[in-house]
């Protein structure tokens, strides 16, 4: 007796049998392996501001959160969002009907997919996209439909034309996410008045991943759609602390909208983790409130470390599509000889001591993907040197 039955109906749900363990679990399990640098996964490897870190072990100490917070969030984490959102953007939100806090972004996209979709709406999503992403969509019952960022000039680029052909009157929202992972792309001010002027015009909904909003390099701006005309009551706005303040494993994040929207989306958050991250949310209530020095002295120091590792790709061979946002770099392997990202990626430890990602995991037509590599650039400046290094030993001519 196993315990098992002999069912001929497979064990996992239909919906989400494309999804098998994440290609960032193989790689990193790839990097221990073989003793790489990883610069695969998304995290940073060193902590966030000593005060924040501080803030939280206070929290801890002073019984701050160790029992279940309230459901939306503590009211000063929401109070610092509210603040937060109009000191930056203009947005005015009511700290009690328009602010949820979430177990990451992860969750808030999950919670708000899950909240607004019924089986059969479509969801128009820009292509390549976050891996949750689809995962929700498919939870939820919906169908994706993906408009794909083309390189042009340097960066990748949204077709207005494509995305509005790709909205039937099957579409229920739109997905969109700038800073954009994992290209790096930063949607312009023309380009989301487009999008908004869409939305309105076909009485769709919006969700915006908006987690980078404050790593954007050189000329870019981070635009919120919801500042847009017409977004404030239809735009699900999704926030986060990891990528901002360098503390990923606490899983900090939020949603604001308009109170039906948050109304709706934490009726399916709080049968998803109902609460979570107690004491770090009175951490990242005073990290929002940090002064601008904090923010522009952690983009200045993810710019140097985006120039450096870029430096490093170009010089290796690869072409590189500099980054306007993000901490990830893509990259065009086709000039070394190569147009498989999936093989490359898992032959890259071997050859050059280095993990990476193929971008093709982001995508569903995955040939449009296939000969794009992903790598991040959150790490220590020697470990990014380093890696420059082995893969210029490796690949330079």
């Amino acid at each position: 007796m196993t315990g098992m039955t002999s069912s001929a109906r497979p064990l996992l749900n239909r919906r989400l049998a494309e999804f098998g363990t994440t290609i960032f679990a193989e790689m990193s399990a790839l990097a221990l392996r073989t003793g790489s640098i990883n610069l695969g996964q998304g995290f940073p490897d060193t902590d966030g501001p000593e005060e924040i870190r501080e803030a939280a072990v206070r929290a801890l100490r002073e019984g701050h959160g160790n029992q279940y917070p309230p459901g939306p969030g503590v009211p000063e984490l929401r109070t610092a969002i509210a603040a937060h959102q109009q000191r930056r953007y203009g947005l005015s939100y009511d700290p009690d009907s328009e602010v949820l806090v979430t177990a990451g972004a992860t969750e808030a996209i999950a919670a708000a997919l899950l909240a607004l979709l019924e089986p059969g709406d479509e969801v128009v999503a820009l292509e390549p996209y976050y891996d949750s992403y689809a995962a929700c969509i498919a939870m939820a019952g919906g169908t994706r439909v993906p408009v794909t960022l083309r390189p042009h000039e340097g960066s990748f680029r949204l077709d207005l034309d494509e995305l509005r052909d790709a909205v039937t009157d099957r579409t229920r929202l739109l997905l969109v996410n700038t800073p954009h992972n994992p290209t790096g792309t930063v949607l312009t001010r023309e380009e989301l008045t487009a999008i908004a002027e869409l939305a309105v015009e076909r009485d769709l909904l919006v969700i915006t991943d908006e987690v980078y909003e404050h790593l954007v390099f050189d000329e870019a701006e981070h635009v919120p759609l919801a500042t847009l005309p017409g977004m404030r009551e239809r735009t699900v706005s999704i926030g986060s602390a990891g990528k901002t303040f360098s503390f990923t494993g606490w899983k900090v994040g939020w949603v604001t909208a308009a109170p039906a929207l948050v109304t709706a989306v934490r009726s399916a958050k709080q049968f998803l983790t109902y609460v979570s991250s107690g004491p770090f949310q009175y951490a990242v209530a005073e990290a929002l409130a940090l002064p601008d020095t904090y923010f522009e002295a952690f983009r200045e120091d993810m710019r140097v470390k985006r120039d450096l590792l870029s430096t490093g790709l170009t010089e290796a061979g690869f072409k590189v599509f500099r980054p306007s946002g993000t901490y990830f770099i893509t990259t065009d392997i086709r000039p070394l000889g190569e147009t498989d990202g999936f093989a490359f990626c898992r032959a890259l430890p071997e050859r050059a001591g280095v993990v990476a990602i193929p971008n093709a995991v982001f995508y569903d037509h995955r040939e449009e993907g296939a000969p794009f590599v992903r790598f991040a650039f959150c790490k220590r400046t020697e470990m990014l040197m380093d890696a420059a290094e082995r893969l210029r030993k490796t690949f330079a001519r």
